[in-house]
């Protein structure tokens, strides 16, 4: 399985910038054409990478071959932070979060003069238990975050399988496949028909009796995929980032058409109504009516899916190429076409803040 990154590049997240990059960005502090992700020890392929977080800085690659290890790339990233065994990790702009079997630790990324953690939890482990076994940010009997305070316990009749922390609110999918959300509400991220904030988990209604299987949140907006393959969307529209019709986007490729017809001026004042600038309950998307999705990341104000066929889409703020095509903003789901182009197939996606990684395994082509 190979890594590819494509968006916000300026400190080398996705790749160093002193490599010349063919498709015309200034200083590779854009990416818009997928690269292939380099370890940034060595510069190898991370052709062994188990999995990958992603910050607006920073990159995490985690590796599976050999004993567990992670390698970082980005902004100060060549910090003397001992990674030997580390089996998980959430990475942020001032802490990185490392798991291992038999503890949790929480590192400074901005002080090169610590050489202990600032934080770090033991794991009870018991003779048929061998560390964790819920990925970050879950861990037993709660999560852990980016920033003080680590860890937050969770009621244990939530069973919780999954979990997605936002810029300022959460989501989390139960063992039942129902959503859990709490946290900010102010541009209707925790999908409960409102604007208001909670301070604890709340089922999202609106899904209850449909089993959702994964989950996933950006700065202000929220998506998740049931187990049917279905898309729902909620939460803050501006950048078009729940791929539903935004006024911001609209207005902006207006802006940049040099012509606009009179004969359809009393058609546009009419579509003004059905823009989208905050959905406040789920919304179901439909990608493309030929597949399902099988997995999906958020950014910042951008969104990503995998579908069936091992296509990627994305859509939202692509301001950095984090769309993997020119478009300054999209509220309508496009094609990667790279991937189909070179024969890969996405099997998953990951988004950091502004920009997008996707994993991809050769496209096997049936002997004639």
């Amino acid at each position: 399985m190979r890594w590819f990154g494509f968006g916000f590049n300026a400190f080398g997240q996705i790749h160093a910038a002193d490599l010349t990059i063919d498709d015309g960005t200034p200083n590779g502090i854009k990416v818009i054409t997928p690269r292939e992700l380099k370890c940034h020890v060595d510069g190898s392929c991370c052709k062994k990478t188990s999995g990958l977080r992603a910050s607006w800085s920073r990159r995490a690659s985690l590796h599976s071959n050999g004993a567990p290890s992670l390698c970082l790339a980005g902004f100060n990233a060549a910090r003397g932070v001992d990674v030997t065994g580390c089996t998980d990790a959430l990475i942020g702009e001032s802490f990185l979060v490392l798991a291992f079997p038999d503890r949790f630790e929480s590192w400074h990324m901005d002080n090169d003069e610590k050489t202990t953690p600032v934080w770090s939890m033991e794991i009870k482990t018991t003779s048929d238990s061998a560390g964790p076994s819920l990925n970050l940010p879950l861990i037993p009997d709660g999560y852990i975050a980016i920033n003080p305070p680590f860890y937050l316990p969770l009621s244990p009749h939530l069973k919780a399988t999954r979990l997605a922390v936002g810029a300022e609110h959460s989501v989390l999918l139960s063992a039942s496949g129902a959503v859990y959300t709490w946290g900010l509400g102010s541009h209707g991220q925790l999908g409960h028909g409102g604007l208001s904030s909670e301070e604890h988990p709340r089922v999202v209604e609106a899904l209850w009796g449909m089993t959702m299987s994964s989950v996933a949140t950006g700065g202000w907006h929220t998506v998740c995929v049931s187990d049917g393959g279905d898309l729902y969307v909620w939460g803050w529209n501006e950048s078009g980032q729940l791929g539903l019709p935004s006024r911001g986007v609209r207005s902006g490729q207006q802006t940049q058409s040099s012509q606009a017809a009179a004969d359809n001026t009393l058609e546009e004042e009419k579509e003004k109504d059905v823009f989208i600038s905050i959905q406040a309950f789920p919304a179901l998307l439909d990608i493309t009516p030929s597949c399902e999705v099988t997995t999906v990341g958020c950014g910042s104000r951008h969104t990503a899916a995998v579908t069936t066929t091992g296509d990627l889409y994305t859509w939202g703020w692509g301001q950095y190429g984090q769309l993997g095509y020119e478009a300054s903003c999209s509220d309508v789901p496009h094609h990667v076409e790279f991937f189909t182009k070179q024969q890969m197939r996405v099997v998953n996606v990951t988004c950091g803040a502004w920009n997008t990684f996707a994993a991809v395994v050769k496209e096997e082509v049936a002997a004639s």
